[in-house]
């Protein structure tokens, strides 16, 4: 059906995941394009290991994934969807018609303290490898790690923080690091083991950890919880997450994109479909965004006449966490935004360098990284 036209905004994970699943599924009988800002697909996850010099964030070139699947690849943004005329209109005069639409343009990013240091995972190079030289030199001997009271990413806090006392440890250098955090438990959403493995790994660590607590940061070095004041000589949280806020998409609270369990996208005549980050699924991580990418990719390909209706999608986080030393593997099937039947292992239960699993594109980026051009790094 070379008359069905689908296009993909977003070159993330989720977008590239879902443009992998649905060649596989529709082949030929779709023409898709994939519209993005970026010139290069970057693997984010890994970005934690950027300020510790462990290993450079690898990109892939989006103009060589798109040759590799038939796509056609326009660098522009999305402006605006014109449902009714099934229509998506980027910043650069693009009118692209469409026959089946997918979402997957990530979060947007915002700071929620004026005094702290926010680690994004977009310049994490820069912004945090001056922490950990000054820990190593001693010239830091104090990090508080909040973790806000807003839809995050909560992994890469955990990670750096237990990465930052096993750098402290490893340079014989005295440094005080706390965690602090909303959630009763660490990663409450990972569930009950990733949860007592992770209390496990900070008290190990000789972190200390507040649970269950609003931070604010008032004043620069100044930490407040209940009626506790603390004072470090760094505070380092992460971003604010907020959906993408598209013209003719709905949007629900923190402008994210409501999504049904088929993540089809609400009130679309059942051609938008959404996954990732953008998407108002409470749990923020990469290998939900790509298992909802699978699910959208098999609803196009139903669309497009090439294959059954998919069932609902049934979320498992699966991904690795980054300790400094041994990583764990985490696994937890996720009902109504918290972790289920969770169960943790130091054996990788997959592919070892995949951090983030993702059945289309662990196995492809493998391909690229074993061909004689390999992928740059940043």
């Amino acid at each position: 059906m070379v008359g069905f036209n689908v296009v993909i905004c977003g070159g993330g994970i989720a977008g590239i995941e879902g443009l992998l699943r649905l060649r596989r599924l529709a082949g030929d009988r779709v023409s898709v394009t994939l519209v993005s800002p970026q010139e290069d697909f970057v693997y984010r996850p890994l970005a934690v290991r950027e300020p510790f010099a462990l290993a450079d964030v690898p990109y892939y070139p989006l103009e060589r994934i798109a040759s590799d699947t038939g796509t056609r690849w326009i660098r522009d943004r999305l402006e605006r969807v014109d449902v009714d005329a099934c229509t998506v209109h980027t910043a650069g005069g693009h009118e692209l018609p469409f026959d089946a639409l997918l979402l997957a343009l990530g979060a947007g990013e915002s700071a929620p303290y004026e005094h702290a240091h926010v680690f994004s995972d977009r310049d994490a190079g820069q912004s945090f490898r001056e922490i950990v030289r000054g820990i190593e030199l001693g010239h830091i001997k104090s990090v508080a790690f909040v973790l806000p009271d807003w839809p995050v990413w909560p992994v890469p806090l955990y990670e750096l923080a237990l990465m930052t006392a096993e750098r402290a440890r490893g340079t014989s250098r005295d440094a005080q690091i706390t965690f602090i955090t909303p959630e009763g438990r660490p990663l409450k959403a990972f569930g009950q083991a990733a949860g007592d493995a992770i209390l496990h790994l900070l008290a190990q660590a000789g972190i200390k950890l507040h649970t269950g607590v609003v931070a604010r940061v008032p004043a620069p070095q100044v930490v407040t919880f209940g009626d506790t004041r603390l004072e470090a000589e760094r505070i380092v949280t992460l971003p604010r997450v907020t959906g993408p806020a598209v013209p003719g998409i709905p949007a629900g609270p923190g402008w994210f994109v409501p999504i049904d369990e088929r993540c089809l996208v609400k009130e679309t005549n059942d051609r938008v479909f959404a996954a990732g980050d953008a998407t108002d699924f409470a749990v923020k991580h990469g290998g939900i965004g790509a298992q909802q990418a699978d699910t959208a990719a098999a609803g196009i390909a139903h669309v497009a006449g090439a294959g059954n209706r998919p069932p609902p999608l049934q979320p498992v986080i699966r991904g690795m966490l980054l300790t400094g030393g041994r990583p764990l593997y985490l696994v937890a099937r996720v009902i109504a935004g918290l972790g289920w039947r969770s169960e943790v292992s130091e054996q990788p239960p997959w592919p070892a360098d995949e951090k983030v699993v993702a059945e289309e594109l662990g196995p492809y980026l493998a391909s690229l990284d074993a061909a004689t051009d390999p992928p740059r790094w940043r």
